[in-house]
C-alpha cells in the first residue's frame, strides 16, 4: 500500500526544537524517482502553508520565508524518510504538520501538486 506516515509532532517553548519524520514507502519514494516530497502545516482557521519541500532524486530543496535559517529539510534515501528540523520554534508555528508526495510538482510549496497526503503530526510551540 502507498502511503506516507509522520511522527516527532509534541509540545515545546518557544525557543525549541523539534523533528519531524516522513517514512515514505518503496513506491512513493526512491531516489531515481520523480517524486517530490513536502511538509505542510494547518493551523485552525487557516489555509494549508506549504513549510518545506525536497526532491530526493537530486537534493533541491525550497522553503517558506517564514522557515528560512529555522527549519532544515533533509532526506535519508536508505530509510525512505524524509526529516523536518525544527529549530528556533514560535508560537506560530503551532498547526498540524503533513507531508505530501508529488510527481508533478512545478510550484513546490503549492498543495494543489501534491496527490499523497499522510495523516498529520501536531506541534504545540508556548511562549
Amino acid at each position: 500500500e502507498v502511503q506516507l506516515v509522520e511522527s516527532g509532532g509534541g509540545s515545546v517553548r518557544a525557543g525549541g526544537s523539534l523533528r519531524l519524520s516522513c517514512v515514505a514507502s518503496p513506491y512513493t519514494y526512491g531516489p531515481y524517482s520523480m517524486t517530490v516530497i513536502g511538509w505542510f502545516r494547518q493551523a485552525p482557521g487557516k489555509e494549508r502553508e506549504g513549510v518545506a519541500s525536497v526532491y530526493p532524486g537530486g537534493g533541491g530543496t525550497h522553503y517558506a520565508d517564514s522557515v528560512k535559517g529555522r527549519f532544515t529539510i533533509s532526506q535519508d534515501n536508505a530509510l525512505h524518510t524524509v526529516y523536518l528540523q525544527m529549530d528556533s520554534l514560535k508560537p506560530e508555528d503551532t498547526a498540524m504538520y503533513y507531508c505530501a508526495a508529488g510527481n508533478y510538482v512545478p510550484l513546490p510549496l503549492k498543495a494543489a501538486y501534491y496527490n499523497l497526503w499522510g495523516q498529520g503530526t501536531q506541534v504545540t510551540v508556548s511562549s
